[in-house]
């Protein structure tokens, strides 16, 4: 008998690898779910945005709005979940609830938005650290260096089998969360700064309020990105029946907690007119480093230039681990091609989808790099952007499935609310976002919607999805046997099981 590790999907065509099962736990999926949202990252990135030309004062209110959209997102999400595990999360879940055809436009799409956001990642790391070896060292390294490092170490580590990288990420992710705390919990503990605590600016209604409250929103939505991960290593999780729904749902509502005390506090610290004023100055970055200087010392100033660098590294970790299950997940069906789809034998790894993975974020940094791009600028914001909207279209086709699926499927787990109404609001939740980043992409893209990338935006997203649905149609009228397993393949202990008869791998 081979060994554990060695394991394939068993009982019929198509003969497939298995990635590494039992190689993580609750709180391994839930460090790889946060330290992909990349909280301080999420937090110095996006709240200047959100108070200085979005929600301003109430850029609180804001977060609790987006916190309360995605919970009630994730209730049909983890509703599927409990009764489908595979490495391709939306482009299985999606294929089983609303067909195969818009399974593979919708996985194309998720391909795309993970294989964008660790060249996204890159970039803003390469940013931080060549700032803060600056600062703190007096070397002046261009940023390629620095992009070109992490893209190299980002590959060694997810070589090996994905209890690695969760450790890696989830020592990078408590450091991250502390700091954040640690601000937050002086300000507090010092009742606030110029004026107070400002209860006012959580008022639910605020949410709504602002020079732009869309691109705010926007941005509060941005700050999430990546929490849905966790279905993605139902394959390699421990009972991931329990583990993918209980992970989620925390992730969710940890970041929205953390979110908004640390949003609040910053407000407060800083006083919330201060604070507009600063995020809107030249030196954004002040609305943490200020408080953190008055409240914490210099030594904090210090930490938290590094926990920009290491968040940042953890979130383009796990955006990697992400990207290269989705090419091993459609790879092992043969859409793509079918080396994508082996595991290592001795980790169990997507290797090779992930080192393809590495492949395609050195050839869009690279292209950045050519056409002379700021990495802050242009290789983060734009590349963020198309990845957003991206992903945003999935997770609006996701709600959808979820109550498409359950009209069909396993009448003892209906229910009015988990099943119908939850997904219904979470889906008008998500195309509202959609609305929002679209009536307002030249204020999210800022300096960089003059670059001529932006301008190809709508139009990469709209053609991968008609992509998708054109492979989908051909492989239908010329390849039915293979078209039948689009979106199908589950893991066997936790795999879908219905009343029609089918493969038990399909």
């Amino acid at each position: 008998m081979p060994p554990a590790d060695e394991r394939q999907i068993p009982a019929g065509p198509p003969a497939v690898q298995q990635l590494r099962t039992n190689s993580v736990g609750l709180a391994g999926v839930v460090f790889m779910a946060l330290a992909t949202a990349a909280p301080i990252t999420a937090m110095t990135g996006n709240l200047p945005v959100i108070v200085g030309g979005g929600n301003g004062v109430h850029a609180p209110a804001g977060f609790l709005f987006v916190t309360l959209v995605l919970t009630v997102f994730t209730i049909g999400y983890v509703a599927m979940a409990r009764h489908i595990t595979t490495a391709g999360a939306f482009y299985g879940f999606i294929s089983h609830g609303l067909g195969r055809v818009a399974g593979m436009a919708s996985g194309l799409l998720a391909v795309l938005a993970y294989v964008v956001f660790e060249a996204s990642i890159v970039g803003i790391f390469a940013y931080f650290a060549e700032q803060t070896f600056a600062a703190e060292f007096g070397v002046h390294w261009p940023w390629q260096v620095f992009a070109l490092a992490m893209l190299a170490v980002t590959a060694v580590l997810s070589y090996f089998h994905l209890e690695v990288a969760s450790k890696v990420l989830g020592v990078f992710l408590v450091g991250e969360v502390v700091m954040l705390l640690l601000l937050a919990g002086s300000v507090l503990a010092h009742g606030g700064g110029p004026g107070g605590l400002h209860l006012g600016t959580l008022n639910p209604s605020g949410a709504f309020a602002g020079v732009n409250a869309g691109v705010g929103l926007f941005f509060c939505f941005w700050s999430w990105i990546g929490f849905e991960s966790t279905a993605m290593y139902g394959e390699e999780s421990r009972d991931p029946k329990r583990i993918i729904p209980r992970a989620t749902l925390l992730a969710v509502l940890a970041l929205g907690l953390l979110y908004t005390f640390v949003t609040w506090m910053v407000l407060s610290g800083n006083g919330p007119t201060e604070a507009v004023a600063t995020a809107v100055g030249s030196s954004p970055l002040d609305l943490f480093l200020g408080p953190a200087q008055t409240y914490l010392g210099h030594w904090a100033v210090t930490a938290f230039q590094w926990l920009m660098c290491t968040s940042a590294f953890a979130c383009g970790l796990a955006f990697h681990q992400c990207a290269a299950r989705y090419l091993y997940a459609i790879g092992r069906e043969g859409f793509l091609h079918p080396a994508l789809g082996r595991t290592h034998p001795r980790h169990s790894s997507p290797h090779i989808a992930s080192f393809t993975q590495t492949a395609v974020a050195l050839a869009v940094v690279g292209g950045f790099w050519a056409t002379g791009q700021d990495p802050y600028v242009g290789l983060y914001t734009l590349t963020a952007i198309l990845g957003t909207l991206a992903l945003l279209v999935v997770q609006t086709l996701c709600s959808f499935s979820v109550i498409a699926y359950f009209r069909r499927n396993h009448p003892e787990s209906r229910h009015w609310f988990r099943t119908f109404t939850a997904p219904l609001l979470g889906g008008f939740g998500m195309l509202a976002a959609i609305v929002l980043l679209v009536v307002n992409l030249d204020t999210a893209a800022g300096a960089a919607s003059k670059i001529f990338f932006f301008k190809l935006i709508p139009w990469i997203v709209g053609a991968v999805f008609a992509g998708g649905i054109a492979l989908a149609l051909y492989m239908r009228a010329r390849h039915p046997a293979r078209y039948e397993v689009m979106g199908r393949l589950v893991v066997e202990d936790s795999q879908e099981r219905t009343e029609q008869a089918v493969p038990a791998t399909v």
